[in-house]
């Protein structure tokens, strides 16, 4: 008895030792499963640590408890910005014995906790969780490659998750928030019962941008009959609540292969309209268990049919609400006689062949009687047959349905009729009224209340032609904190309208958008307008504004504007404007854009055309004035004193299309980058995009600027500029300092004191960062050094090295002019010639853009000042055997390597002067090849521009092609018509004639 005992302790001690071990045992083979299956399987970004991988065998004794903590997936391509899941916590219950045997993994239970799940389908009908990856090169899969993973699931659950459906195809939308789910059954037999149960709070309906729940409570509890062989699952118990509203399902759905059939019936689970008001948005508030109701309603519906990718099942619903009320037990009045009678049918399942009808609706707010009746047969065309009628007293609504902080006054009248068919090119007879009298709304965010609200309005069709519509809005006034405004609108033609409108008054930007908030932008000012219009859009689209009448003014006052896209704001203090059909004239503008000041004065025409023509301009012509202004604030160098993103930043700016702009400008300071310039003045040019410079002048760094140029984005994948430049009196180390280009070309500047002028033109394409791409450009111009002191230049020290002349370490130059060029972003420097004390300097080469030297310095010396050490050199390279019998000598240098690493070499001599002839052909080379390179750019360039030109004419000669047709098939419509119209006539007058003569007889 004592072994046995003994024996069972030992098997107990192995056994729980097993149990503390094989966690550790199997968490790699599970961890390689779990990866090979997502590279497999997944096409998404799944992402996990391997240290948050957790495997337990007690806590979901008997099976192998594996949880991932923090698991993201994220989709790709269309998806790539999309997160599909957040999991903070995903656990699994594994069978034991089938890790153990290794076959496959069975999956016994499922749990999430805290998940956040979006799923989502894009207008094309691609959907964000199509993530898993088919095989579609095998018809049935080898037996050993067979998933790993087999759902043997007997339970699942799910707390506090948040789940978003949003379909862009229907549109549809959906929402819920804290859901809480379980579920159990058993999948491992293929007839079984499934039990479930959802709740959740907060669950959104959205359908077409309307909200048909919005903030409710669901509380879901299903039972459902599981047959895997037929692919079948049957409604057993089953009860759904909306807020109060209780819903039952009976039928079943079948999946078959793409399809699914279904064979659906619901009814409300009550009869008690308490239950269907819950469901009202807006109703369901704290107060909705003290609400009092009366009355009976009846529900249901069906759904039945086969849904797919191509077809939807039949449906349909009735609703009957009788002899209702409902009243809040602190308002004084009650909603009563409530009476509706509606039906909504779809027998095979075309969303164009749904018929509506509401044969009776009817409610009293208080003693305002509300009536509509409508029949709508299809959707497109649409036939309709109804009409509406309500003379409500607003103040008395406001006693039978709360508004909260908000107080409502006036007389709304609506009576409407419409009878006949909607399509493109049909309208019902209509004859609608709208009237508001005496309107007072005043709430709690409101700055002033808005009086004496009236508006008269009808819109009538006598004929069922869309030609024969008229909406007019024959007056509309109001008062806001005692400020008028008022107007009128008449519309004819849907179409085509033909329009008359007129606005006057003073609009307060400050409390409109109060009342009315603008999301992420802040509106404040006062407008002061009196506008009128008149024409055809058929005129405007024709281009013949000439019978369009336009006129009015318009003063501004304090306009403050700042938004998301221009966080900078801007502010116009005074404005006055004055307009026409032909222009809108601008006196007098002061204001602020962001810090910067600016006075502006000038006039756009063609305004039309640009708004509603095709590829017209928009002219202008203005005279801008600023005493400072910031362009570093408007560049997007930084966000909030931190980098900002690579895809926020800018690439190249486009200079807009279809604009024709002078804009004359001025101002006393302008702060660019790290420059300060002062007294600018100039024209800029916007015009056929491209934007041009014409004599634009400032001082800075001590020196005087005239530019001019032009900067070209016809070809975005290539935008060019050109550049002239005029400067006197430029300090060589502020130039080196304040332009990125000086760096580039002619790094030399860094080390000189002194001041330079030049007159340079130069031309190339920019980068995405608008900086010049180097390679591409090319330029000439005249450099005239005022005075340079060159000391301790680690070139001239390096030459005085080599030659051991001295005077050359410390020297100035004045007065010296040189021409210079830009070569494939080469700077080369044509020979020029200066002296220091007795020597004779002829100087030529290039700076490369990766900082390179290659100059030819020539030194006319005099004999006696070389040193024994050259002599016997220089005798060798000049051929002279006695170098000492000549008067002078010519030391050719080669400098090479770069400028704060210079080589220099001693190459030739002479005994005869030719400094200008050798340092000239040292350099020529560089050029010829450097232009060569360049020219193929250019004709890269060129054949771009042409290939995009010649693609955009096709596409233009298509669009031509396309409407030409369209018309012509018009045309053939209209006169087809016409013609079926005058044969009837005449089949009709001799119709009529023949029964004439008949009775006559």
């Amino acid at each position: 008895m004592k072994k046995v005992f003994i024996g069972f302790v030992i098997f107990i001690v192995v056994l729980l030792a097993a149990a503390a071990l094989a966690p550790y045992l199997f968490k790699d083979k599970i961890k390689q499963v779990l990866d090979k299956q997502i590279a497999k399987n997944v096409k998404a970004k799944v992402l996990y640590q391997t240290d948050k991988v957790n495997i337990s065998l007690f806590r979901d004794f008997p099976n192998l408890a594996l949880s991932i903590d923090d698991l993201t997936i994220i989709g790709q391509d269309s998806f790539q910005r999309d997160t599909l899941a957040i999991l903070p916590n995903f656990s699994m219950g594994l069978d034991v014995m089938s890790v153990i045997a290794g076959d496959k993994l069975k999956v016994r239970s499922v749990k999430l906790q805290d998940p956040r799940l979006k799923l989502k389908v894009l207008k094309s009908g691609r959907a964000n969780w199509d993530i898993f990856i088919t095989d579609t090169t095998q018809v049935e899969a080898p037996a050993d490659t067979v998933n790993q993973f087999k759902m043997a699931i007997k339970g699942w659950e799910i707390n506090n998750g948040t789940l978003v459906y949003e379909d862009l195809s229907i549109p549809f939308r959906t929402e819920a928030f804290h859901v809480n789910h379980t579920g159990s059954g058993d999948f491992e037999q293929n007839v079984f019962d499934m039990k479930s149960r959802t709740t959740a709070d907060g669950f959104t309906f959205n359908y077409a941008g309307l909200d048909y729940l919005d903030s409710t409570l669901l509380d879901a509890d299903i039972t459902l009959a599981m047959d895997l062989n037929q692919s079948k699952y049957t409604f057993k118990e089953n009860s759904i609540k909306i807020n109060e509203f209780g819903l039952g399902f009976n039928g079943s759905l079948q999946m078959l292969g793409e399809d699914i059939n279904m064979d659906l019936t619901f009814k409300s689970a009550d009869n008690d309209f308490k239950s269907i008001l819950s469901v009202v948005p807006g109703i369901f508030t704290e107060k909705f268990k003290n609400i009092k109701t009366e009355g009976k309603v009846a529900f249901n519906g069906y759904v039945k049919g086969t849904l797919n990718d191509t077809s939807l099942p039949g449906f349909g619903t009735d609703l009957k609400v009788t002899n209702a009320l409902f009243k809040y037990p602190d308002l004084p009045q009650a909603a009563t006689n409530i009476n509706l009678d509606m039906n909504v049918d779809n027998k095979d399942g075309v969303i164009n062949n749904t018929n509506v009808l509401i044969r009776k609706m009817h409610l009293d707010l208080g003693k305002n009687p509300v009536d509509a009746k409508a029949s709508i047969q299809g959707l497109e065309p649409m036939k309709v047959d109804g009409n509406v009628k309500a003379n409500i007293d607003l103040a008395e609504m406001t006693k039978v349905f709360p508004i909260a902080d908000m107080t409502l006054r006036g007389l709304l009248f609506v009576d409407a009729v419409a009878k006949g068919t909607y399509s493109k090119t049909q309208m019902p007879v209509v004859n609608a009224k709208m009237n508001l009298t005496n309107g007072f709304v005043k709430a709690k965010q409101f700055p002033a209340p808005i009086q004496n609200l009236n508006m008269i309005s009808t819109i009538t069709n006598t004929t069922g032609n869309t030609d024969d519509t008229k909406i007019f809005i024959e007056r509309f006034n109001m008062l806001l904190d005692g400020e008028p405004l008022e107007g009128r609108v008449a519309v004819q033609n849907i179409a085509k309208p033909a329009f008359d409108a007129r606005v006057k008054g003073i609009l307060d930007l400050t409390k409109m958008t109060k009342i009315f908030p603008l999301e992420g932008t802040t509106l404040s000012g006062r407008i002061n307008a009196d506008v009128t219009a008149k024409g055809k859009m058929t005129d405007i689209d024709a281009g013949k504004y000439d019978n369009i009448t336009s006129s009015g003014n318009m003063q501004v006052t304090n306009l403050n504007y700042k938004s998301t896209d221009l966080p900078q704001g801007m502010k116009i203090t005074t404005a006055n404007t004055i307009f026409n059909n032909e222009k809108i004239q601008v006196n007098n503008l002061k204001g602020f854009v962001g810090k910067s000041d600016v006075q502006l004065d000038g006039s756009v025409s063609n305004y039309m055309g640009y708004l509603f023509g095709k590829n017209q301009p928009l002219r202008g012509n203005f005279t801008m004035s600023s005493s400072r202004f910031d362009v570093n604030e408007w560049m997007v160098d930084e966000l909030n004193g931190e980098p900002v993103p690579p895809e926020a930043q800018g690439g190249v700016i486009p200079v807009p299309e279809n604009m024709d702009v002078v804009l004359n400008t001025s101002a006393n300071q302008v702060i660019y980058d790290n420059l300060n310039l002062s007294n600018l003045k100039g024209t800029i040019t916007l015009r056929d995009q491209v934007a041009k410079l014409d004599r634009v002048a400032f001082n800075a760094l001590g020196g005087s600027f005239v530019t001019t140029g032009s900067y070209n984005t016809k070809n975005l994948q290539h935008p060019a500029f050109t550049f002239g430049l005029n400067i006197q009196n430029l300090d060589f180390k502020s130039a080196y300092t304040a332009f990125n280009t000086i760096k580039a070309l002619a790094p030399i500047a860094q080390f000189l004191d002194g001041k330079f002028s030049t007159k340079f033109n130069f031309n190339g394409e920019l980068g995405p960062d608008m900086m010049p791409v180097y390679k591409t450009l090319t330029g000439k111009g005249l450099i005239e050094v005022v005075k340079a002191v060159v000391q301790n230049n680690v070139i001239v020290n390096r030459i005085s090295e080599v030659t051991n002349f001295k005077e050359l370490q410390n020297f100035s130059i004045e007065n010296k002019g040189f021409s210079a060029e830009i070569v494939g972003g080469n700077l080369v420097v044509k020979p020029f010639d200066f002296t220091v004390r007795d020597i004779k300097t002829t100087v030529s080469g290039t700076n490369g853009m990766d900082g390179s030297l290659t100059y030819a310095v020539a030194l006319d010396v005099p004999t006696g000042k070389v040193g024994n050490a050259l002599n016997a050199r220089l005798a060798s390279l000049t051929g002279v055997k006695d170098i000492k019998g000549t008067e002078r000598v010519t030391m050719n240098l080669n400098v090479g390597g770069t400028v704060t690493n210079p080589k220099v070499a001693l190459s030739a001599a002479s005994a005869k002067n030719q400094a200008k002839q050798v340092v000239q052909s040292i350099v020529q080379n560089k050029v010829d090849v450097a232009k060569q390179r360049l020219e193929q750019e250019k004709q890269k360039a060129e054949d771009s521009l042409r290939a995009e030109v010649n693609r955009k004419r096709l596409e233009a000669e298509a669009k031509a092609k396309a409407e030409i047709a369209k018309r012509t098939q018009q045309a053939e419509q209209k006169i087809k018509q016409q013609a079926s119209e005058k044969l009837n006539n005449l089949f009709n007058k001799r119709k009529a004639s023949a029964d004439t003569t008949k009775r006559n007889k």
